[in-house]
């Protein structure tokens, strides 16, 4: 017996309320930009600066107690994680602190520091602090720079490849769907101000990745479909296709999805922003590569003229693997 999402046969109008999708979309878009806007994002210690300090202790690591006996001493934004390495003694517990940079200045103090050491003393008698850094304005702002434009350059090399693969009507209906997704899980951090870090740009350009596979299939299926139903009006041709590859997208979202509920539930703090952002970027780019690259591409159309041998434009590489 096989678990079936969705029948094997199914015969969805998908563009019978376009204007609608289209519609929310836009809305959902310009939300999340006014939100980012005006109240920015609630940037992590990556893109603010501050300290980080590695700790050794005996007792076996409690982040918990950690983060309980750091708090009352309000150094604003702290992170606590564990490191693992398999060279590490068997009494050795190794944790990585980081606090958000003070107003006074880059760093934390040395009396800061001791305070911080004085304040983990009691509930891991022994403590070390092995190695104290300290991340600057300077290097924030590089980073910010960095990050955003490794998403750019990840949105524009899909543009290229979706050109070479098919034509430039696909390209731009892919790039419209991957930029709608990129936005609103941007405008969803800034909405419900969670910390935006390194590891939200790690899951913004997974997040790509992931939208763009989705996309891709359904519009290789479009292109076979072009070809074996040469008479058949664009709007009927695209809702086939996306109904002959509704089953594998539905699996696929829902069974990414079990793996990532998992990890939310039981991954703890350190994990939870990059997970809720990939939670939200596989339901939006599932959508959007139905929804929105789809809607594109049948506003654009297409060249259905397949009989001119000379002519290949957007589709001299049709052949190359995905």
């Amino acid at each position: 017996m096989r678990l079936k999402l969705v029948p094997e046969v199914t015969n969805f109008d998908f563009f019978k309320r376009w204007k609608l999708w289209l519609g929310l979309s836009a809305t959902m878009m310009v939300i999340g930009f006014t939100s980012f806007l005006l109240q920015g994002l609630n940037y992590g210690i990556d893109f603010r600066g501050g300290t980080t300090i590695r700790t050794e202790a005996t007792q076996a690591l409690d982040i918990g107690a950690y983060r309980a006996a750091i708090a009352p001493l309000g150094l604003g934004d702290i992170t606590i994680t564990e490191v693992f390495d398999p060279n590490f003694a068997e009494d050795q517990h190794v944790a990585m602190i980081r606090i958000e940079a003070q107003d006074d200045g880059e760093a934390l103090s040395a009396e800061v520091i001791g305070t911080v050491q004085t304040a983990l003393d009691t509930i891991a008698p022994g403590i070390k602090f092995v190695q104290v850094e300290s991340v600057g304005p300077k290097v924030s702002g590089e980073l910010i720079q960095t990050a955003f434009l490794a998403v750019v350059l990840a949105i524009g090399a899909v543009l290229v490849y979706i050109w070479l693969r098919f034509e430039w009507q696909f390209a731009l209906g892919a790039v419209i769907a991957l930029v709608h997704d990129v936005v609103l899980t941007i405008g969803v951090f800034s909405e419900l101000q969670i910390r935006f870090d390194l590891a939200i740009i790690a899951a913004l350009l997974t997040i790509v990745g992931y939208s763009l596979n989705d996309t891709v299939v359904v519009f290789d299926r479009v292109r076979e479909n072009l070809r074996r139903y040469k008479q058949m009006p664009l709007g009927e041709l695209l809702n086939l296709s996306i109904n002959e590859t509704l089953s594998r997208t539905t699996m696929t979202s829902f069974t990414t999805l079990l793996a990532l509920i998992a990890l939310y539930v039981l991954g703890g703090d350190v994990i939870r922003g990059f997970v809720f952002a990939m939670i939200w970027g596989v339901v939006v780019g599932t959508y959007s590569s139905i929804f929105v690259a789809s809607t594109i591409l049948l506003w654009l159309g297409v060249n259905r003229d397949w009989t001119k041998k000379n002519d290949t434009s957007g589709n001299q590489f049709a052949n190359i693997d995905a």
